[in-house]
């Protein structure tokens, strides 16, 4: 196992969403540039700011976001911060969910509200067109035809390149493709959490990016509290790298479809989780890691 001596999402390898849209496969996510519960003002803009231009230089080139995150507080910050966006990068954000509070959610997919979505995202984010646009939830209350529809009308209208899911099963990828092509799906799934391997394997049939979130369990696997977390904190401690770098690492060597996008608010700590792109684990490392995790479960 290496030990990370410098930054650059680079060394984590490339993917190409959709089969033509390359990134560098360790992302960034916005939600925690933002109030608690996702919700209001970031508690330090300027340091918010900051994080996104370290992003940047760091050679991180896929930016997950969404207007619920604020709501539309960072996508003002990222079109503010970011454009005009440096050569490769690219801005994933997300519609469909509306918020009413911190961590309070309900989920909208009818066709006017979402293509009202993506010309709201377009606007905040200073972009002609989105590259890749998710479906932030299936909303039960409205046909999938009706939501996915909409989001082909937006690509063929050239405001959007290419459409992702979120939070879905594998039958409600298959369900989709019925419709419009997917490219990506952003699941919860981390090293504590396998819930998605299902959804995960049909990613990997199909070549369909997996952005898993909650990348490492919100950081309770990083509190000395949870089952997994004394093993965890002594197998990187032996190798001189955090328990954080030690999952996101697991989580690029797990499957050649996955792009982690952990989000932060601060810059070190955002330098600790791109400096973990190029730790590589060894089979040794990976039976020990995965022993330790599957207690914790």
């Amino acid at each position: 196992m290496t030990r990370p001596s410098n930054f650059s999402a680079a060394l984590s390898g490339t993917f190409l969403i959709g089969g033509d849209l390359p990134v560098n496969r360790l992302g960034y996510g916005t939600m925690r540039l933002v109030g608690d519960g996702a919700w209001g003002e970031p508690a330090d803009e300027a340091e918010a700011r900051r994080v996104l231009r370290r992003a940047v230089e760091l050679g991180v080139t896929l930016i997950d976001t969404a207007d619920a995150y604020g709501p539309e507080i960072a996508e003002r910050l990222i079109g503010e911060t970011l454009a005009p966006y440096s050569p490769g990068v690219v801005i994933a954000t997300k519609g469909g969910i509306t918020r009413q509070g911190p961590a309070k959610t309900e989920y909208v997919g009818r066709a006017g509200y979402l293509i009202q979505c993506v010309e709201m995202s377009l606007r905040r984010l200073k972009l002609e067109r989105i590259d890749l646009y998710q479906l932030h939830r299936i909303d039960p209350r409205t046909p999938l035809e009706e939501s996915l529809g909409a989001l082909r009308r937006m690509q063929e209208a050239g405001k959007i390149r290419h459409i992702g899911l979120s939070e879905v099963s594998a039958a409600e990828i298959e369900a989709a493709e019925k419709i419009v092509p997917i490219v990506s799906v952003q699941n919860r799934y981390s090293l504590a959490d396998r819930r998605h391997e299902e959804t995960l394997a049909y990613c990997e049939r199909r070549g369909i990016a997996f952005l898993p979130w909650y990348p490492y369990a919100g950081g309770k696997m990083l509190k000395p509290d949870h089952p997994a977390a004394q093993e965890l904190i002594r197998i990187a401690g032996l190798r001189l790298v955090s328990v954080a770098q030690l999952s996101l690492a697991w989580l690029l060597q797990r499957s050649p479809v996955m792009l982690p996008i952990p989000g932060t608010s601060k810059v070190a700590h955002l330098e600790e989780n791109v400096a973990a792109a190029q730790i590589k684990l060894s089979p040794e490392v990976w039976r020990e890691v995965e022993a330790a995790a599957g207690a914790g479960r």
